[in-house]
Formats: structure tokens, C-alpha cells, sequence
């Protein structure tokens, strides 16, 4: 199906992103749903049906081979988000296949929304000559698609790749969605950047250059490119935590390359300077600091879109 268009869906904590795709990675077109407003999966779907039908209708009804979804705590199994998912409102098990597939008319595809990720990169972005790699998401969470031998390793239950939810700093007092304290996504997340700008300014070092709570994570990544003290202070510690990750699952899988992606890694070199750094502190000896670590090759926005799309395009 690759010389047909497809629909891929990005479903994150704060907003739903919906691509029409050509085989080619091109994002055509977008339509966005604030996720965070639905408590409830029933017009949450049908909201994402309506929006799918006017994106095509807008582009003169082209044929599309199908719709692929990314979303956390997906099984491309059953075609359901599971009961309870962290970062989404909406708590109950949600059987989103068949039901956009009833609305539609169309195959629909699901999976874990960082493996997803890890498709587009593989297929579309810096991956393509790679059978073994690691995509890391960072956004309303932080997740992690995994490549070993040229396959996607999916786990029992579709959950391999949980990274966000390893605990970095067991010793932490910040609680994480999941119920459990001093998960990584709990300082590589964007709101776990903004805490941790938080806390900094309140040690009193850096108060003068602290511009309010009520800061986003892009405002402070934009202040550290810029060279604000306390933004390229953030960014370290955030640096030293995800480099922790990083090492510690590049112990059990032995990648090629880290590729990242998210709202947080615009931050570029100001997040990526100290994460190499602190990658290659704590990377065991044996790999000889020989794994790279990468921005995504996909353009920041579609990324999780063209990962989406990759779950029809590959079929």
C-alpha cells in the first residue's frame, strides 16, 4: 500500500494530531483535537471520525488505503487503549478500532504511540539503514520504540518500551500519572522541566533570572537556547536524568543510535550538549561510547503523525 495516501494519528496527553499522509512522509494537511477536554471516549471518537471525514473532504475525497493511530498504553492486538492510561482523562478501556472502523468505513490500525515513532523513523526519517535503534518521545510523557534485529519488539501485552516509567531517582518526592515516585518522566516530560525550573528558582541562585510558574516548557527551552542561566540549568538536570535512562536501556538492547523527538528537543543543542555528556558518564565500557545519539530526521510536528502513517503504509 505504499502508493497510497493514509490517515495516521498522533493521540498525546494535551492534543490529538490528524495527517493525511503520501508515501512519500509528506503531511498534507492537519486537524488538531485538545485531547485533554474529553473525560469520556465515546464523543472523543466521534469527534476524531468527524474531523478525519472533513480533512478528506477538504482535500476532495481522496482514497486512502486506511488509518493508522498512535496512543499510549495501545495494544495493536486488540485494537484498544487500555483502562486507566496515564496522561489521558479519559479512564476506561477504549476500543477505538472497531469503533472508527464502524464510523468510517476504513481499516484502522493501532500501536503504541512511541513505537509508532519508531516506525516513521525507521521508515521515513534517520533510521532506514538501521536494524537496531531507540526512538525517544518526549512530551506530555516519555516514551520509547525499540528496533533490535530489524524488528520491532512489541513485549507481552504490547507494553515493551515503558522507559518514562523506569524509576531514574527512587529517592525522588515528585509522584508520577502512573502512581509510583522518580520516574524519568517525571524530569524529561514537559512538565517535568517546568517543575524542575521551578525548584531551581526557589534555591535562590538563579531567582533573578526566574520569569513566573506559569512558564511553558517551550517558553523555557526558547530561554535556554537563548543562554538564560536558569533555562540551561533546567535543561541540565533534565539532561543528566534522560542520560541515566538512555544508558540503562542501552545496556539491555545495544542500539546503533538514540533518536529523539518532542516539544522539549527544540530545545536543541541546550539539551543535547549535556545529554551526550551524561550518556557517555554512565554508558557501560563495553559499548566504547559508539552509541549516537540523534535529533529526529522527521520534522518536529509530524513526526508521531508520520509514524501513524507508517502502520498502513507498511502494509
Amino acid at each position: 500500500m505504499m502508493n497510497k495516501l493514509a490517515i495516521g494519528i498522533d493521540i498525546g496527553g494535551t492534543n490529538t494530531d490528524i495527517g493525511l499522509v503520501n508515501p512519500d512522509g509528506k503531511v498534507l494537511c492537519h486537524k488538531i483535537l485538545k485531547t485533554a477536554e474529553y473525560s469520556d471516549h465515546h464523543p472523543y471518537i466521534l469527534d476524531m471520525a468527524e474531523a478525519i471525514k472533513s480533512l478528506l473532504a477538504e482535500n476532495g475525497h481522496p482514497k486512502v488505503a486506511g488509518v493508522g493511530i498512535g496512543a499510549p498504553n495501545a495494544n495493536f492486538a486488540t485494537g484498544c487503549i487500555g483502562a486507566n492510561t496515564a496522561n489521558l482523562r479519559m479512564k476506561e478501556l477504549i476500543p477505538i478500532c472497531s469503533m472508527l472502523e464502524t464510523m468510517l468505513g476504513m481499516p484502522v490500525t493501532l500501536s503504541n504511540d512511541a513505537d509508532a515513532a519508531a516506525l516513521g523513523e525507521h521508515i521515513y526519517g534517520g533510521a532506514k539503514l538501521m536494524q537496531h535503534f531507540v526512538t525517544i518521545t518526549l512530551g506530555t510523557g516519555v516514551g520509547s520504540g525499540i528496533f533490535a534485529d530489524g524488528r520491532l519488539i512489541h513485549g507481552r501485552g504490547c507494553m515493551a518500551g515503558e522507559l518514562g516509567h523506569a524509576i531514574v531517582n527512587p529517592f525522588s518526592d515528585r509522584l508520577c500519572s502512573c502512581g509510583r515516585k522518580g520516574c524519568l518522566e517525571m524530569y524529561a516530560s514537559a512538565r517535568g522541566i517546568c517543575q524542575t525550573y521551578r525548584e531551581e528558582a526557589a534555591k535562590g541562585e538563579f531567582q533573578d533570572n526566574f520569569r513566573g510558574p506559569e512558564l511553558t516548557c517551550k517558553d523555557i527551552g526558547e530561554m535556554a537556547v537563548a543562554g538564560d542561566p536558569l533555562a540551561l540549568k533546567t535543561y541540565d538536570i533534565t539532561a543528566y536524568w534522560l542520560g541515566i535512562g538512555l544508558s540503562n536501556i542501552a545496556t539491555f538492547c545495544s542500539p546503533e543510535a538514540f533518536f529523539l523527538m518532542g516539544g522539549p528537543t527544540r530545545a536543541g543543542e541546550a539539551l543535547m550538549r549535556p545529554l551526550r555528556h551524561y550518556f557517555n558518564e554512565h554508558l557501560l565500557y563495553i559499548y566504547d561510547k559508539d552509541i549516537s545519539i540523534q535529533l529526529s530526521k522527521l520534522q518536529s510536528n509530524e513526526a508521531a503523525v508520520l509514524g501513524a502513517a507508517a502502520l498502513i503504509h507498511l502494509k
